[in-house]
C-alpha cells in the first residue's frame, strides 16, 4: 500500500442503471442493473470525507431507500447534488422536503417536443419542469437543469438557457460522448459547425453576465468545442486522484468516460475492503492513476474538468479575464481560434487517441 495520492474531494455515486427514460444518446436504460446486488447506504458509510458528492444513475430515484444513500452523503460531505430526469416529481418532491439542502439537476434535452423525443418518453419536459417550479416553490435553493448537446438539440440549448436565466436556476451543458457507462460506441455530432457556432454563442452570453461562475463555464464550453473538434483536452484529466466513480455494485472507478476498447479497470470494489482508504492508497489504485496519466481519450466532462479547472486555476482565470473584459466592449469570442492544450506538465501520450493495441503495448 502506498500514500503518494492525496484524498479526494468529489465523489459520483451511480445508485442504479435503472431508468424510465430511454434515451437516444444514452443505452443505460438497456442494460438495468439487478436491484438486489446494488450497493446498500450501510456500505457506503465507508466513503471518506468528501466536499462534494453527486448522486446519480439511471435514474436515481427508482432506488426505494434514496433517502437513506442521502442521509449517508450528507454524512460524508457538506454539499450533495442529486441528477434526475425529474420524471418521478413526486419522489424528488419528498425527498427534498426531508432533505432542503439537497441540489437537484433535472436533465432536459430542449423544449418540450425536442425533449420527449430524445429522452423516449411522452410528458417528460413537462414533468422535469413540474419538478423544477415545485422544488422552487418549496425554497429549493440549489436547483438548475443541464442539456446534453447532440446534432438535434444544440439551437434549443440558447432557449433552454435563457429560460434558466429568467427562472433563476443553475444551467449545465455537456456533449456527446462514448463510454461503458452510457453503453454507446457511435454517439458523434455530425453538424459540428452548427452545434459548434451555438457553443460560442452560449459561451458569449455567459460571458456578459455579471457572475464569475458564469464566465467560468464559458471557459468549460470552450473546452467542450475543444472536444467536439477532436483536440486534446485543455488541462489535462486526472480522474481518480481528485474524484472517483462508484458502481452499482461497488466497484471503484476513476470516471465514467472509460472504454473497453482502449482500457476499463477498477480500482477495487468497496464490498470487499474494511476502509475506503485501502482502496485508495493501494497498490491498484496506483496503477489506475498511471492509466489515466497516459489515458487515449479527450473527455470533457465536468466531473473530471472541474477539479482541474480549480488546479490549475491561473490558466481558466487568465482566459476569463482576458474575454470578460473583451465582452465589455462588445467583442465576441474568436471563432477561429481555440487556446490550445495548456502545459502543466502532463504526459504526451496522454489524449493521443492511439487504439488499444498500441495503448497497452
Amino acid at each position: 500500500m502506498t500514500k503518494q495520492a492525496g484524498m479526494p474531494t468529489d465523489a459520483s455515486i451511480i445508485t442504479t442503471y435503472r431508468c424510465p427514460m430511454k434515451c437516444r444518446m444514452c443505452n443505460i436504460w438497456k442494460h438495468p442493473t439487478d436491484q438486489s446486488r446494488e450497493i446498500r447506504p450501510g456500505e457506503l458509510e465507508k466513503l471518506p470525507r468528501l466536499k462534494f458528492i453527486n448522486i446519480t444513475g439511471g435514474e436515481p430515484f427508482v432506488r426505494q431507500d434514496i433517502d437513506e444513500i442521502v442521509e449517508v452523503a450528507f454524512k460524508k460531505a457538506p454539499r450533495v447534488v442529486i441528477s434526475t430526469s425529474g420524471f418521478l416529481v413526486d419522489k424528488v418532491l419528498a425527498l427534498a422536503q426531508k432533505f432542503p439542502k439537497i441540489g437537484i439537476r433535472v436533465s432536459i434535452e430542449g423544449l418540450s417536443t425536442i425533449n420527449d423525443y430524445l429522452r423516449g418518453r411522452d410528458s417528460g419536459f413537462d414533468r422535469g419542469m413540474k419538478t423544477l417550479m415545485g422544488l422552487r416553490s418549496m425554497g429549493v435553493k440549489d436547483i438548475g437543469f443541464g442539456i446534453t448537446v447532440s446534432d438535434n438539440n444544440s439551437s434549443d440549448m440558447l432557449e433552454l438557457y435563457e429560460l434558466s436565466k429568467n427562472l433563476n436556476m443553475e444551467f449545465a451543458t455537456a456533449t456527446f460522448h462514448n463510454s461503458y457507462y452510457f453503453h454507446k460506441h457511435d454517439n458523434k455530432i455530425k453538424n459540428e459547425d452548427e452545434v459548434i457556432n451555438n457553443f460560442y454563442e452560449l459561451t458569449d452570453r455567459l460571458l456578459i453576465e455579471n457572475h464569475p461562475k458564469s464566465w467560468f463555464r464559458a471557459f468549460f464550453n470552450i473546452g467542450l468545442i475543444n472536444y467536439i473538434k477532436g483536440n486534446r483536452r485543455l488541462l489535462p484529466c486526472e480522474a481518480g486522484t481528485a474524484n472517483f466513480f462508484i458502481e452499482p455494485y461497488g466497484d471503484v472507478y476513476p470516471c465514467n468516460g472509460l472504454e473497453e476498447k482502449y482500457w476499463k479497470e477498477s480500482m477495487g470494489n468497496i464490498r470487499d475492503f474494511d476502509s475506503f482508504e485501502a482502496i485508495w492508497f493501494s497498490e491498484q489504485a496506483d496503477k489506475i492513476r498511471s492509466l489515466v496519466r497516459t489515458c487515449p481519450k479527450n473527455c470533457w466532462m465536468v466531473g473530471t474538468a472541474a477539479p482541474v479547472m480549480k488546479k490549475y486555476i491561473r490558466h481558466p482565470l487568465t482566459w476569463v479575464v482576458k474575454h470578460k473584459i473583451k465582452s465589455v466592449f462588445g467583442i465576441k469570442v474568436d471563432r477561429t481560434s481555440l487556446p490550445g492544450q495548456f502545459n502543466v506538465g502532463q504526459s504526451p501520450r496522454q489524449g493521443d487517441l492511439r487504439e488499444k493495441i498500441q495503448y497497452l503495448g
